[in-house]
């Protein structure tokens, strides 16, 4: 593939977007990325990497990879990629993912994974030094989230572009917020990015899949509904809102 092609200058377009409305990344920043060997975070790690190259403004990236403990990891070759990208993997080995899927634990795997999962990021970031967090979350990734916490936890919330935790301390970025899934796995297709297998027991059957899949329904029935349910979590009216 052209190495700037359509869908690449897209998501640069986009990416950069979200980096200057919400004034993600400075000059002489160090930055940790969580990589999970999906499509979203290799795409994140290479366009930073890519982007790196182009502006003014100097950074450094850390990808970090917090593993899970399932049979059959990833680690090795995952680390292979980010070498071929010029950067070091740093890996976390755990076995949160098999005690979450404990049979003391059945009902909600996910969570307990997902918050030592990013209790790890946050604690290796730290340890190098790093006080900002790159993840690979879309704009499908805020909006599922937003129905999830309406159906699931009874508020209306979601992800942000960027959140300060600590008192301001450390924060946590999403550069990836304003770009659409379907770019981001055209992309991973035309770079040929390996196809990782999650060997989570979990994987596609989740409440978050559940919830795609709702969404998917609706986006094909009508083109405008992703665009528009996007820009009302930023249109919000609370005087028509319970009290």
């Amino acid at each position: 593939m052209t190495r700037y092609s359509h869908t690449y200058k897209t998501i640069n377009r986009l990416m950069g977007k979200a980096i200057s409305r919400y004034d993600m990344i400075r000059d002489g920043d160090r930055i940790a990325v969580g990589v999970s060997g999906g499509k979203d975070s290799l795409t994140l790690l290479w366009a930073l990497a890519e982007r790196q190259k182009r502006i003014r403004i100097g950074y450094e990236l850390f990808p970090i990879y917090v593993d899970p403990g399932f049979p059959g990891g990833m680690a090795p070759a995952l680390a292979q990629t980010c070498r071929e990208m010029g950067l070091s993997l740093t890996v976390d080995h755990g076995r949160h993912g098999p005690l979450a899927h404990s049979p003391e634990n059945r009902e909600n795997p996910c969570f307990l994974c997902s918050r030592h999962r990013r209790k790890r990021l946050f604690e290796i970031s730290d340890g190098l030094g790093i006080h900002i967090l790159a993840l690979g979350h879309t704009k499908d990734d805020i909006i599922e989230t937003f129905f999830l916490n309406i159906c699931y936890a009874g508020e209306i919330s979601t992800m942000v572009p960027r959140q300060d935790f600590f008192g301001g301390r450390f924060s946590v970025i999403r550069p990836l917020s304003m770009v659409d899934e379907n770019c981001i796995r055209q992309f991973a297709r035309e770079q040929q990015f390996p196809d990782f297998v999650n060997v989570c027991p979990s994987a596609g059957k989740t409440k978050r899949s559940e919830i795609k899949a709702m969404l998917l329904g609706l986006y094909q029935s009508n083109s405008k509904i992703k665009g528009n349910i996007y820009r009302a979590m930023s249109h919000v009216k609370p005087e028509y809102l319970l009290k």
